[in-house]
This record gives C-alpha cells, sequence and structure tokens, in this order.
C-alpha cells in the first residue's frame, strides 16, 4: 500500500485570497492547449494562425467551464444544486463534468466556427489532439483534492484517501490521467501527425476517450448518492461514455468511407 500525499489543495494564500491547484490545473490545461494549438498552426497545410488558435482556445475556454459546471449540475448534482443554488459557481470545490464540458465545447466550436466560416469537423479536428493534455493536468488536480477516488483494493499502489474511509483504493485519479490523458494525447497526437480524412481525428478521440473512461470506472468509486445506474453494475460515467464510444465509430468509418468515395471518383475522372 502506498501512502497519499496529503498535498494541500490550496496552493497559495495571498491574505484572504485563496489560490487552489484545481483552478492551477485548469490553467495549465488551457495554456497547454494554446501552445500546442499554435505548433499544429505552423504545420503548413493547417489553415490556422497564432490568432486563431488563440480564440478558439478561448472559446473552449469558456465552453469547458460553463458546460462542465453545468453538467455536472444536470449529470450527477443536481438533488445539491436545489439544496444550495450558489453552489454551482464554487468550482475550487470540484464538481465539473467532462461529458458537460465536452457538451460546452462542441457548443462553443460551432459558434467559433460560424464566426471564422470554419467547417465543424475542421475545428474538431484540429482541437481533439489539444484537448487529453488538459484532461491529465485536471485528473492530477482531482488527485490532490483526494476526491473521485477509486473502489477498495489490495493492489500494493492502492492509497487510504482522507475522505473515503479507512480502507485502502484504487488511485483511480491517476488512472484517469495515465489513459485519458498521456496515452490518449499520444494517440492522437501521432495519428494526426498525418493528413487524415475529415472527421477521423475527431473519432479516434471519442472513440478512445469513451474507451479509456469506460475501462477506468470499472476501478472508481460510484457516486455515492447514485451508485450503479443501469444493469446493477454501470455507472453515470459509463453511460454517459457508451455514446461517445458509439460516435468514435461512426465518425470513422463515415471518413473513411467518403475518403475512399472521393479517391474512386478521382481514378474515374483520371480514366474518363
Amino acid at each position: 500500500m502506498l501512502k497519499y500525499p496529503n498535498i494541500d489543495p490550496v496552493a497559495l494564500k495571498l491574505g484572504p485570497v485563496k489560490i487552489h491547484w484545481y483552478g492551477i490545473m485548469y490553467l495549465v490545461a488551457f495554456g497547454a492547449a494554446w501552445w500546442l494549438g499554435r505548433r499544429r498552426a505552423r504545420r503548413p497545410d493547417s489553415g490556422w494562425n497564432d490568432e486563431q488558435v488563440s480564440d478558439v482556445v478561448f472559446y473552449g475556454a469558456m465552453g469547458t467551464v460553463l458546460g462542465g459546471r453545468i453538467g455536472y449540475t444536470l449529470f450527477y448534482g443536481f438533488s445539491n444544486f436545489l439544496a444550495d443554488p450558489v453552489s454551482i459557481f464554487r468550482i475550487w470545490e470540484g464538481g465539473m463534468s467532462f461529458h458537460g464540458g465536452l457538451i460546452g465545447v462542441l457548443v462553443a466550436m460551432w459558434l467559433f466556427g460560424r464566426k471564422t466560416q470554419k467547417s465543424f469537423f475542421e475545428i474538431t479536428d484540429f482541437i481533439a489532439p489539444l484537448v487529453p493534455c488538459g484532461i491529465a493536468a485536471v485528473r492530477f488536480a482531482n488527485f490532490i483534492n483526494g476526491e473521485l477516488w477509486g473502489r477498495v483494493s489490495d493492489v500494493p499502489w492502492a492509497m487510504v484517501f482522507p475522505s473515503g474511509g479507512p480502507l485502502p483504493r484504487h488511485p483511480s485519479q491517476i488512472y484517469e490521467m495515465l489513459l485519458e490523458g498521456v496515452l490518449l494525447f499520444i494517440i492522437v497526437w501521432v495519428y494526426s501527425a498525418k493528413p487524415r480524412p475529415r472527421m477521423a481525428v475527431s473519432g479516434v478521440f471519442a472513440l478512445g476517450y469513451g474507451s479509456f473512461r469506460f475501462f477506468v470506472e470499472f476501478f472508481r468509486q460510484p457516486d455515492a448518492h447514485m451508485g450503479f445506474v443501469a444493469f446493477g453494475w454501470m455507472s453515470q460515467g459509463q453511460l454517459l461514455s457508451t455514446p461517445l464510444i458509439a460516435l468514435g465509430i461512426v465518425l470513422l468509418v463515415l471518413a473513411y468511407k467518403k475518403a475512399g468515395e472521393r479517391e474512386k471518383g478521382k481514378e474515374k475522372r483520371g480514366t474518363a
């Protein structure tokens, strides 16, 4: 069993002002997206410039925060919101939903597309490789906060979390950081390094995140006020990730089908 490091969730105190690691990790997430986006924009065939990268990251940040908080309220904490409506503004206490944040980002990307005349999937294909580093940063913040811990376990790396009772548990936040963050970043970044059919990069991201999240949920403790929501074993996170897996598969199939049709069309025109 490993000892939980018990890091203070407050990184810095400036008089009455407290700066939380949770907020810092969101800044790290958006900063990493901006830096990686500028790198991608320098590719000769990117079709993006630095100003557009800055704008799309800003739109994405707004979509993440608003969608993540609203999504958490709707998917996980609606009863708490009814009891304490002001809690929706206390994001430093945690309580952000990835799936809600994803919906918020997609809406923001649609609005950004209307402003810049870029197609929706041109935008999502561009930003998909920028997202996993942010996921990794936020999952590490969950670990620092001692929240979203895993199920009781006797594995050698299990930990006793301060708010998780006396029994050792899976550090599921670290699993998510490594799978949904680090590994997914490597997969999507490498895959997108070469020209791919439109929608394919978005499909790889959706399939990868959905699959990794579905898997990690077998080790993560379901929310106490919800428990298992389907079939006696499926958590809310798995329920919300299933459509993502299906969406990823559909996007990949459509992307390569359309690419194949275009190639056939070129061959026919070439032999006409």
